[in-house]
């Protein structure tokens, strides 16, 4: 049977393009949504055009009973996973230190810190080798934002992936003698719809000084990456975090 394939925050951007390239090299995928299930409806069907199979769950990452249910609902329709790409995040508003509310980093850490959590642990009850599962791997969609600190614009964002990047080496560690390759990909200036629903429209323009490499990145360039980390090709690396930044 094909390979089953799990990609959060699977209606757009980074993680509908990563759907769309793994259902195309034979994944099974199941990918989620929060609120824009046109979205996630166009990318179902742009697979099943292809020939392709997926579905769409809707799931709040924030909230532990619905990752439950999402994997749930896999194990049901497909079957436990093989892969999973922890994908959904949010950037929460701009703001500068001094503005940023509790209620904004309840928001963005409970999407990225706690959901990217709760979706590792689950998939590790059914991909450990230790607990009957054939093993697996996980890729986290970090940014380099964990890095560069997101000053003046998203630094409670940037502290979440952080926070990403340090469970993405802590479950690397513990989990790769259960059977489970965990890796991270940090994404830099993407060209996708990020910047604008957060009210910067000219971001990635304006910054582009700052980019080697002169260009902003694709989403495809990142699914690239990602299936890359998650096929055999990849059998020797976790724990690893890749920048797909053009040198920023």
């Amino acid at each position: 049977m094909s390979p089953i394939l799990l990609v959060t925050g699977g209606s757009q951007g980074i993680g509908a393009a990563t759907a769309r390239l793994a259902a195309s090299r034979g994944y099974r995928v199941a990918l989620t949504y929060q609120r824009a299930a046109d979205l996630a409806e166009q990318v179902l069907a742009d697979i099943r055009a292809a020939g392709g199979t997926a579905i769409a769950v809707q799931a709040e990452m924030a909230d532990e009973a619905s990752i439950v249910s999402l994997f749930q609902t896999v194990d049901r329709e497909f079957g436990p996973v093989d892969a999973v790409v922890s994908n959904a995040g949010i950037t929460g508003p701009t703001a500068t230190i001094d503005k940023v509310t509790t209620q904004i980093l309840d928001d963005v850490l409970g999407v990225n810190v706690r959901g990217a959590f709760l979706v590792i642990r689950e998939a590790t009850k059914r991909m450990a080798t230790d607990l009957g599962g054939k093993g697996g791997a996980i890729v986290n969609v970090s940014s380099r934002a964990s890095t560069l600190g997101g000053a003046g614009e998203w630094i409670h964002y940037g502290a979440s992936k952080g926070a990403v990047d340090t469970l993405t080496v802590g479950a690397s560690r513990e989990l790769a003698p259960r059977g489970i390759r965990v890796n991270a990909v940090n994404p830099g200036l993407i060209e996708t719809d990020l910047h604008a629903k957060a009210g910067l429209p000219d971001r990635v323009q304006r910054l582009l000084g700052g980019v080697p490499l002169g260009r902003p990145g694709t989403a495809d360039e990142c699914a690239r990456v990602i299936l890359w980390l998650l096929s055999d090709e990849a059998s020797y690396v976790t724990g690893a975090m890749v920048p797909i930044s053009g040198g920023r």
